[in-house]
């Protein structure tokens, strides 16, 4: 993948007495002679400037031209389509615990594991993970996203473990522009988006200002009821069910209020959000001033308020009254029929009641999330050969969710006998109440120095002078969480426990960088260079043990000749766990809701010991007390009357391995635009952080590994009295290792004149992702699991990217003449198996296509009318027997299908 250069904004910097020595004694050395100077820029994967435009990590491109063709409102709206990206959290996630946020998950390794940087230092976090909610970057504003894979952390620190994902915002930008969004799809999910950007120069200084409105309608499963309605669960009937407490009698209303016998559910799931509504506003202000004596001042203030409404954590599914109630003999609304089954006393029946509450509507969690960040940083430089960069930045990112659709449980009695219950369409306005779920805060403030350049004084050795650059960092997360304790009287909330004590992470940093030419015009070397990184960590956090680890960087970059070079690297990474996972309480909430709400439902798919043909070791059955085959009906909720238990660990250590990467770049001189690359890289990590859930353990314990000393074994226990199954534990813990091998393929070229067309250019492009290798250790004691190209919940790593395919690509050919551009998008994900075990299932490979057009007319100029069309053959996602929600999985497959889109873009 091809190397490009980000803004100069992404150094950073520092000072420290040693470095100042250094930079003495190189000033002191250097050539007084008038010599232009070249200016140098930084890339992607390193601090050190060169003039070069390439380096040896692999870094993946996408430029604002795509963006913009694609008529991208959100990130999500183009990350989708990068191949080296999974799911992660998205904008169909409904009920995570995200609350309607956008996360970038690099290689299916998890959320928490990719590092995201704005114009390359930090974005601030959100909530208790270390993950960026990429919604509060302005696609529109975006000059470019580098993707770096490979792993990064000696040169960024904790976190870049599977790579980095860079936004390089048009922070230079002169002029103004309008732009105007439109997207349509049918039924919802429509996004519409209105932004203003205006960038001038005033004396010294450049100032570029940015505002944004932009909002996503909703889109309900009954508006892709073909498909998203397929095995959805039902709750008790909106008529009731009853029984009576002392002869146990039962009856029942049906969905037409009529008497029945026969017990009634009902199916809320049309009114289900699919996709989740959003309204946002965005403001930025980025700014360079020259203060005169070769320093400079420059910074940025981002801010993003968002509304988003998805699910509280228990779903979607109206609430539901399970009690008993007295029931007078004169109630009005009594059916007759029923009157006869009851036993009165005193005029009372003591009735147990079963009923949704579905006057109440479906239950929403509306979520309002402030994010900001402000920087201010100084640069200059000491000699021609020798700058500093210094700054420091803070941000804030702060969420009030509040949930609806759910009653004051108290109030229920009152209504009892005023109140028709007896079938659907009852007044229950005097239940209806708005909850505060709780607020939670996150603050991020990190403050770095840099000295970077070149040893002048050692500039007449044979391959030219080493770069260096040098710094320390210090960075302070900060944590606030607060849960409402009066949902506790709600009928389906349960209040959340904040942690002991606030959380906190302290890190402090010292990095260097070393890039040492080696060989220079010499045959089969037109150039070799060796670069080397160290990072000193020191991390100290609110609960758990801190500690100081290393981390550090051996790389090569060997131009061969004008159109061939070789690149690779070694490098040790290192990611300290966040918020939730070494501080966060043991929650819990019902074994059944694993398959009541339709997000949890992939993480238990049943006892396999009683399920026929699992494959299940029925010794091993019966060494745990499990009963027999058939015995029960393992997913009736009903039978799952215990808990699921969850949450952080003090106890937790740090993620530590290794990632190697080996590559070429071909730029051909004998056809000129044109440019390929392949990247292998291979990474590992130990002591990796996850939990194991229910179905996970299940399928080792009696599937896998049905040896008596099993340690999975304990994470779901069985009732000792019946031998069902009973709890579930799933806190966050070490695991074993994750391993991942594969390649990174980039074609691009750039035909000038193409089939002798003066003025026009055709560019035609290829990136794809071949996985050779995946597996999960579960455990040190274990056999690690065979993940590649699988979908669902036993090969997670993190139960949130659930589909791992083995193969991507995307496949773009844009034609650009003097007034219309046109551009096609080919993206397809490789077949996947199912990873349960036994599992005979696939999903064949989709296949999605984007058409878009470009027009600039003549008569207005700097107007660009766009139109497009995304999924241009209205592919509808698989459906496979084991789905995660909606009958398929929404954080990989399309679920939009057709959508048309207009834009006008309009620079003065």
């Amino acid at each position: 993948m091809t190397s490009t250069p980000t803004h100069p904004t992404t150094r950073r910097a520092g000072f420290a007495l040693s470095l100042l020595a250094l930079a003495s004694q190189a000033c002191l050395a250097q050539q007084t002679a008038d010599v232009q100077k070249v200016e140098a820029v930084v890339i992607t994967g390193t601090r050190i400037k060169s003039v070069e435009l390439s380096g040896t990590s692999p870094v993946s491109s996408f430029g604002a031209q795509d963006i913009a063709l694609g008529r991208a409102v959100t990130v999500e709206d183009f990350s989708s389509k990068l191949p080296q990206l999974a799911g992660g959290v998205n904008s169909t996630n409904v009920g995570s615990d995200a609350f309607g946020a956008q996360t970038l998950d690099l290689r299916n390794m998890g959320q928490n594991r990719t590092l995201v940087l704005i114009n390359g230092t930090r974005a601030v976090p959100f909530s208790f993970r270390n993950a960026v909610d990429v919604n509060f970057i302005p696609a529109t504003l975006i000059k470019q996203v580098d993707v770096l894979t490979g792993g990064a952390a000696a040169v960024y620190g904790a976190d870049a473990v599977a790579g980095v994902v860079n936004f390089i915002m048009d922070d230079r930008f002169d002029g103004v522009r309008l732009d105007l969004n439109r997207s349509q799809a049918s039924g919802g999910g429509s996004t519409t988006a209105a932004s203003v950007t205006a960038g001038r120069r005033f004396g010294n200084a450049h100032v570029v200002g940015f505002v944004e409105y932009a909002q996503r309608d909703a889109l309900l499963a009954g508006d892709r009821a073909d498909w998203a309605l397929r095995g959805a669960a039902t709750v008790a009937g909106n008529g009731g069910n009853y029984r009576d407490v002392v002869s146990g009698r039962t009856f029942s209303a049906d969905a037409r209020g009529a008497f029945t016998t026969t017990p009634q559910t009902t199916n809320y799931a049309a009114d289900y959000l699919l996709v989740q509504p959003m309204k946002r506003i965005n403001g930025s202000v980025f700014f360079t001033a020259d203060l005169g004596a070769d320093v400079e001042a420059y910074g940025r203030f981002m801010v993003s308020s968002s509304e988003t409404t998805g699910a509280p954590r228990l779903g979607q599914a109206p609430a539901v009254v399970n009690g008993v109630y007295g029931i007078r003999e004169d109630n009005p609304y009594f059916p007759a029929e029923a009157k006869a089954l009851m036993t009165f006393v005193n005029g009372v029946a003591q009735v147990n009641i079963n009923r949704s509450l579905g006057e109440l509507g479906v239950q929403t969690a509306r979520n309002e999330r402030t994010t900001s960040q402000a920087q201010l940083g100084l640069r200059g430089s000491f000699t021609d050969d020798i700058d500093w960069d210094v700054y420091v930045q803070t941000g804030r990112s702060a969420e009030d969710i509040v949930v609806r659709g759910d009653g004051v449980k108290s109030r229920f009695a009152a209504l009892v006998n005023s109140v028709d219950l007896f079938g659907p369409g009852a007044d229950l306005s005097s239940l209806a109440q708005d909850w505060s779920y709780g607020t939670r805060v996150r603050r991020q403030t990190v403050a770095a120095a840099t000295v970077s350049g070149s040893i002048g004084w050692l500039d007449r050795l044979p391959a030219g002078a080493p770069q260096f650059a040098v710094g320390i960092e210090a960075r302070r997360e900060r944590g606030e969480f607060g849960y409402d304790q009066a949902l506790s009287g709600s009928f389906s909330q349960s209040v959340e426990t904040p942690p002991a004590r606030p959380p906190k992470l302290d890190a402090d940093e010292a990095y260097a960088e070393l890039k040492l030419p080696l060989l220079k015009n010499l045959p089969a070397f037109k150039r070799l260079e060796l670069e080397a990184a160290f990072r000193r960590s020191k991390y100290e956090r609110s609960v758990g043990e801190g500690g100081t680890h290393d981390t550090d960087k051996l790389a090569f970059n060997w131009q061969v000749v004008d159109d061939l070079r070789l690149r690779g690297s070694r490098q040790k990474v290192i990611r300290e766990p966040n918020f939730g996972e070494f501080s966060n309480p043991v929650f819990s909430i019902p074994f059944a809701n694993l398959r009541t709400v339709p997000r949890l439902q992939s993480r238990y798919l049943g006892d396999p010991c009683v399920i026929a043909g699992s494959g299940a070791s029925q010794e091993q059955c019966q060494r745990l007390g499990a009963p027999a085959v058939g015995a029960y009906d393992s997913l009736d909720p009903a039978n799952l009357p215990g808990g699921y238990f969850f949450g952080g660990n003090p106890d937790i250590r740090p993620e530590k391995g290794n990632t190697r990467t080996l590559g070429f770049v071909l730029t051909p001189t004998a056809l000129p635009g044109l440019s390929a690359t392949v990247d292998f890289y291979h990474l590992r990590l130990r002591d990796a952080v996850g939990q194991i859930q229910p179905v996970a353990a299940l399928t080792n314990c009696y599937i896998t590994d049905p040896t008596p000393g099993n340690p999975l074994c304990g994470a779901v226990t069985r009732d000792p009295a019946t031998g069902r199954i009973k709890d579930a534990f799933v806190t966050d813990m070490n695991l074993g290792t994750m391993e991942q091998r594969g390649y990174d393929v980039e074609l691009r070229w750039q035909q000038k004149a193409p089939f002798g067309r003066a003025g026009e250019q055709l560019d035609l492009s290829f990136m794809g992702s071949v996985v050779t290798k995946y597996t999960l250790q579960r455990n040190a004691t274990l056999s690690p699991l065979d993940c590649k190209g699988t979908f669902g919940a036993n090969c997670s790593s993190d139960s949130v990217s659930l589909v791992a395919p083995d193969y991507r690509h995307r496949v773009g050919a844009t034609w650009v003449m003097p007034r219309l551009t046109a551009g096609v998008v080919w993206k397809r994900i490789g077949k996947v198996r199912d990873s349960a075990a036994n599992a005979t299932e696939t999903i064949a490979a989709q296949d999605s296509f984007d058409l878009n057009l470009a027009y600039r007319p003549a008569s207005v100029q700097g107007m660009t009318l766009s139109f497009g069309i995304g999924n241009l053959t209205n592919r509808k996602p698989p459906a496979p027997t084991n789905a995660a929600t909606f009958g398929t999985y929404p954080d990989t497959y399309d679920v939009l299908g057709r959508t048309y889109g207009v834009s006008a873009s309009w620079r003065l």
